[in-house]
């Protein structure tokens, strides 16, 4: 026999005993679920056969598959209805279960024919059935949110979500017919947030932000996804729309400001201040961050103009007055650095002395431990001014931290 067909041969016969092996299995499989014992095994030898690419497109398997974890979900099901030693997690897991092997059933089932035509046998059917059972993915993903189980819970509601771009759902036009779906897109964000897994927190990211009731919770939370993200630019992005949106609030304006701040682009951040001030006039918050971006422009005038603005709302704000303080003592400076002309500066020079003083002194009352930051200015100011008790007394904190820092 030539050597050809000895191994055409061959191949027929382990194909043979292959298919055998594989109707053996599937029908033991049967038997266990019309018996409704060893379901877990029925469903563990068809998952088997579909380790196996040879048998991935055998749709006997997958319906055999699905008739194992249907199984399981009923019996599941019934003792929940009993409340006959339940297991909530598990039966939640299993309702997940189900909807994913049928949703792979439906895959195959809607493989396109040799003339590109596909006719799915058991779509509408299958669709009918777990269209029924749906809810339960979403309370079984705020059952696991609830237990700080956020990989179940996030996995729970992306399944119920990802229902409306499932051809099998098509009819059911989840997006517009389905009110919670939305919510599950929302907590699959937050969830995603929370095991700092940015996939899972941005994969409805769109959907969300479309939606005009949850775009303002989405938007903090996106602000955090990219922090941990370390993707900068979307964060700034996000920052800036959300603080479009709502350009009194909080929680955009000092991140924002921060931002600029922290990456010397102070124009920036004093755009950002004067549109929160456009917004609201009189905050003293907007006004203080003005106060600091002002002072560290050197335009002291102007600090000092927002700092007695930002005070004659609120006059509990140390770093305000140190930023007037310091101001006025910077352009003390300025004139005393000009040698030419220091006489006819000298008045002047005074003058800046003396309107620094209150409050650098003030700075100081509020914020006793900050010697490094009042003693300096402080240490100037007494002596220019000739106050003879004061200077004594500051003399002896320069010692101190003299002592300290030799330590």
């Amino acid at each position: 026999m030539p050597k050809r067909t000895s191994l055409f041969l061959l191949l027929l016969i382990f194909s043979f005993i292959t298919v055998l092996a594989q109707k053996s299995e599937i029908s033991l499989a049967r038997s266990y679920i019309r018996s409704g014992s060893d379901l877990d095994k029925a469903e563990a030898s068809m998952r088997t056969l579909l380790n196996d690419s040879v048998n991935r497109s055998n749709i006997k398997i997958y319906v055999t598959l699905a008739d194992a974890v249907r199984k399981q979900y009923d019996a599941a099901n019934e003792k929940m209805y009993l409340k006959d030693n339940a297991d909530t997690a598990s039966f939640f897991s299993l309702s997940r279960n189900m909807f994913m092997t049928y949703e792979a059933l439906d895959s195959v089932d809607a493989t396109p024919n040799i003339k590109g035509v596909a006719k799915p046998k058991y779509r509408k059917k299958n669709a009918a059935f777990l269209n029924k059972y749906r809810n339960n993915l979403y309370r079984g993903g705020v059952f696991f949110m609830k237990k700080s189980d956020f990989e179940q819970a996030f996995q729970m509601l992306d399944t119920y979500v990802n229902c409306v771009r499932q051809p099998m759902f098509t009819d059911y036009n989840y997006k517009f017919s389905d009110s919670l779906c939305l919510s599950a897109a929302f907590w699959t964000m937050v969830c995603g947030y929370k095991l700092n897994n940015s996939d899972y927190a941005l994969k409805y990211k769109n959907l969300i932000l479309d939606n005009d009731s949850y775009r303002k919770k989405a938007l903090r939370y996106l602000v955090e996804i990219y922090l941990q993200k370390e993707d900068t630019l979307s964060y700034v992005r996000i920052l800036h729309k959300g603080f479009d949106m709502d350009k009194t609030s909080k929680f955009y304006f000092t991140r924002l400001v921060d931002y600029y701040n922290n990456n010397d682009k102070l124009d920036s951040a004093l755009y950002i201040i004067n549109s929160a001030l456009a917004a609201d006039p009189n905050n003293a918050l907007f006004l203080a961050a003005k106060s600091s971006v002002l002072l560290n422009m050197g335009r002291y005038l102007d600090c000092i103009d927002a700092s007695d603005k930002a005070l004659a709302i609120d006059d509990d704000l140390p770093d305000v007055y140190f930023n007037a303080g310091i101001s006025y003592f910077n352009l003390a400076l300025l004139l005393e650095d000009d040698a030419k002309n220091y006489m006819a500066n000298h008045e002047q020079i005074l003058n800046y002395n003396r309107l620094a003083l209150p409050y650098m002194e003030k700075y100081r009352q509020l914020c006793p431990t900050q010697r490094k930051k009042w003693v300096p200015s402080l240490y100037h100011i007494y002596y220019n001014l000739n106050m003879g008790p004061q200077f004594e007394e500051i003399c002896k904190v320069v010692a101190e931290l003299k002592q300290e820092a030799a330590k």
